[in-house]
């Protein structure tokens, strides 16, 4: 039988010592808190995830492909074609193309990718897009939380970004302006680019990507 690690055994102690064990037998008490512990101990030692990759929480870089973050066609690499014009639009994950690493290390990476009229965008937003299709960060600029609605604006029969948290609204063919709710910012934009049929990063992120900090 292998020998006790003390480390464990200490930590077993002092979550001992955290209980009333009187209405309890002490051994099978002491087992379970051993146990525990070595489940501790192992899950803080696990071997790096994927997303631990180098590379896989680095922001958007200038090259990167896109690829599709969820769904059926999660891992793929999204065309043009993928995209339906007008919306919905799809979440995407940047990827180096050299080391194939996919930048899905951090949420602050996600992008919203949505296929839009080029006539529709302001002159900013255009020169941003790439035929009309245009990416902004995924994550609401108020609290942080998941941009994940497409729907009617509370100001404009138009389809928008919207945060179901706090309700706040983000118009992409303004630089994904804010037009409605709390947040203090539009979203940050990924310029974009096509390139042998693909999306690609045309720039890092114009804006300041995630929620506000707390006061």
């Amino acid at each position: 039988m292998p020998k006790s690690d003390p480390n464990v055994e200490h930590t077993a102690e002092r979550i001992e010592a955290d209980f009333d064990v009187s209405a309890a037998r002490p051994d099978l008490v002491r087992r379970a808190l051993l146990l525990t512990a070595v489940a501790g101990a192992c899950w803080c030692t696990r071997p790096a995830a994927a997303d631990d990759e180098p590379g896989s929480d680095e922001r958007p870089q200038k090259g990167d492909l896109l690829v599709f973050s969820e769904g059926d066609h999660e891992g793929a690499i999204i065309k043009p074609d993928d995209l339906k014009l007008g919306g919905p639009p799809v979440h995407a994950w940047p990827k180096d193309p050299k080391s194939s690493v996919v930048r899905s290390g951090s949420i602050l990476n996600e992008v919203l990718i949505v296929r839009l009229n080029a006539s529709e965008l302001d002159d900013d937003t255009r020169s941003r897009s790439a035929d009309g299709i245009v990416a902004y960060s995924a994550i609401c600029s108020h609290a942080g939380c998941p941009v994940t609605e497409w729907v009617k604006g509370e100001n404009t029969d138009k389809d928008v970004l919207k945060c179901p948290c706090h309700n706040s609204e983000y118009d992409p063919r303004h630089g994904a302006e804010v037009i409605f709710g709390p947040a203090p910012r539009h979203l940050a934009a990924l310029p974009l680019a096509i390139a042998d049929g693909s999306l690609t990063v045309a720039a890092p992120f114009v804006g300041k990507v995630g929620g506000q900090q707390p006061g």
